[in-house]
Parts: C-alpha cells; structure tokens; sequence
C-alpha cells in the first residue's frame, strides 16, 4: 500500500458539483483518497481560482463535471479551452443518496470517483460553433411556437362565449383569415362584454402575429447555419432546417465524441431494444435517447414513407412479411440513423465569421 501510495503521489480527479451562483469542487488522488475541497462563484475570476487550486494538489487527470449542458457549461467551455480532460457526470442515483444523503460536497466527490471508477466517460458537447448555436436558436424558436399555438388557441375559446355579433364575424374562419379580422378590431376602453372581447382578441392576434415574424426570422438563421454546417446534410431527402438543425444539436460542436454508427443510433433513440419472450422473438421501439433527434428521424420516415419510392417498396415488403407500421418505422429510423452518421460525423467546428448573415 505503502508503494503505491508513493507511485502516484502528484496525479488528481476533480470532481465538481455546479448550481446557478456557487460551484462546490472535490479532489481525490488515483487511490480514491479524498484530498480537499473548495467553492467557487460561477465566473472567470472563480474559474481560474478553481484551476489554480486543483494545480496546487499536483497534476490533473480530469475534471468530472455535472450538468455540463446546463450549470457547468461555462466551466467545461473554460477547462476545455486550456486543454483539459473534461468528463460528463450523471447525478448520484437516488438509492446512494438515499444511504449517504445528499450535500454538494458529497456530490462532488462522487462524480470524481465515478470518472476514477470508469463509470463516467461521455465527453461533453464542446458549444462553441455551430451546433450550440443552433441549439440555442431551436430553444428559442420552441418557445415561440408554443406561444403562438397558445394565442390562437386562446382566441378561439374566446369566440366561443363572444357575444353573437362578434362570434358569427369571427366563427369558421382559418387561422390566417382569423388572426387578420382580429387584428382589425377596434380596441376601445372596455365599457361593456363586447369591447373587452375585441381589446383582448386584437392583443392576441397581435402577439400571434409578432411571434410569427420572429419563428419566420429564426427559420431564416437556422436555414443559413444548418446550411453552414453540413450542406451535405441538408441535401439528403426529407431533411430541412428544423431536422438538421435537431440533429446537429443532438451530436455537437464535436461529434468525434460519438464513437460509432450504433451509438449515435442510441443517441437518438433509434437502436432496436431487444423484447423477446418465449416463442417470439423481436425487438421494440428505443423511448430513451435524445427524443428531438428521435423525432427529427421520425418526421424524415413519414417524408419518405409518403414521397421516396425505395422507402415505400421497402415498407410493402416489410408489410407483407407481417410487420406492423411501427415496427417498419422503427427500422426505416435505424436506416436512416446508418445513413446520416457519416455526414455528421464528418462536420468540424470551422470559424463562425464565415457564416452569411
């Protein structure tokens, strides 16, 4: 024990449990000894603090990080730039914390026993070029969609209970020719059930329109990047910018982290899951994995499944071997999954100030 503790006396893990405000950090040796712990606030100033601390206990095998897609981007992006070893950790299992309890020093620790243990070796996304921006155009755009549904949705229960005239004005009309006759209303002080129906339609209709300028205005940037990033990608039938744009986010600014055909296949939620029993054996849908992506691979099937004449001879074929629709998607998503890695794999961050605007 003794020799071994002096073989490697110089060699750490940093373990890093991240919140909004405060980044709680633990360093074990290769024995798994706990050795100190510290604090950091969440900015350049704690961030160097925290490299300068880890360099003072000896030399650097990784940093095990929580949440590096939410709190502790910012400190993977910065350990990444100076060339360290990041590695993404899950949280503790609820029936260790159940045992242990919970404590942000606790939770430190862990994740760096669990990168020394070789339970956690995901490489976290890199979010410095095109995928993250994408990524974060789609969240936005997500937002705005929603919302608009939720106007006009909200509009239209309002027609429901609107006083006759305004109801029988507004009642059957689609969606264009709805949000144009409300944006029309006059929008009076409310004195009356009559007036406060058409201010509060005119708003709606007003929001929906803003929200629609500005999902038409992210379509326009997320068209230019996916472009930028992959136009091989965007050229394949039944891909355009919301799929591409789900599927670049999904693998990254550095896809070389995704090691194989079969585990991007994973990652979206498309590797056949075994389910057999007895007599029968086949295999079931995946509900794990990145569900964006999965849907991304989804909206391409029915592209396919309706336009592309070798995708409909095979789902034929695979109908009249008594194969139901689901499964015969599930093994177009595969196909597809097989057919689009090579391509995304083959992206590389490239400088954003060649991007058009």
């Amino acid at each position: 024990m003794n020799m071994l503790a002096q073989s490697e006396p110089d060699r750490v893990i940093i373990g890093v449990d991240t919140h909004g405000d405060v980044h709680v950090a633990v360093a074990i040796d290769l024995l798994g000894r706990r050795i100190e712990s510290i604090e950091i606030e969440v900015n350049r100033q704690g961030y160097s603090m925290l490299v300068e601390w880890a360099m003072s206990l000896g030399d650097i095998d990784a940093f095990g990080i929580e949440g590096t897609n939410s709190y502790g981007a910012g400190l993977a992006r910065h350990l990444r730039a100076q060339d360290y070893l990041v590695i993404e950790v899950n949280c503790r299992n609820r029936q260790a914390r159940r045992r242990r309890g919970k404590s942000d020093i606790a939770d430190a620790e862990a994740a760096a026993r669990a990168v020394l243990a070789g339970e956690a070796t995901a490489v976290p996304k890199a979010g410095n070029d095109h995928a993250e921006m994408i990524r974060i155009l789609r969240a936005a755009r997500v937002t705005a969609m929603k919302a608009r549904t939720q106007a006009v949705n909200t509009l239209r229960s309002l027609i429901v209970t609107a006083p006759s005239e305004l109801r029988e004005m507004l009642h059957g009309l689609t969606i264009p020719k709805l949000i144009a006759a409300a944006a029309q209303l006059a929008t009076d002080p409310p004195t009356d059930v009559a007036i406060a129906n058409r201010v509060a339609m005119r708003g709606l209709a007003s929001r929906y329109q803003a929200l629609d300028a500005e999902i038409e205005q992210l379509d326009k940037h997320l068209d230019t990047l996916t472009q930028a990033a992959s136009s091989d990608l965007r050229d394949k039938f039944g891909v355009g910018p919301d799929v591409a744009g789900a599927l670049i986010a999904a693998v990254g600014d550095n896809p070389e982290r995704i090691h194989s055909e079969p585990a991007f296949a994973m990652l979206c939620g498309a590797g056949p899951v075994e389910a057999s029993s007895g007599k029968t054996t086949r295999h079931r849908l995946n509900r794990g994995g990145n569900r964006q992506a999965n849907a991304a691979l989804y909206r391409i099937a029915l592209v396919r499944l309706r336009w592309h004449e070798p995708t409909k001879q095979y789902a034929a074929r695979r109908t009249a071997e008594g194969l139901s629709k689901r499964e015969i998607i599930r093994c177009i998503k595969r196909y597809i999954a097989r057919e689009l890695y090579p391509i995304l794999a083959a992206i590389h961050a490239s400088p954003t100030s060649q991007i058009a605007t």
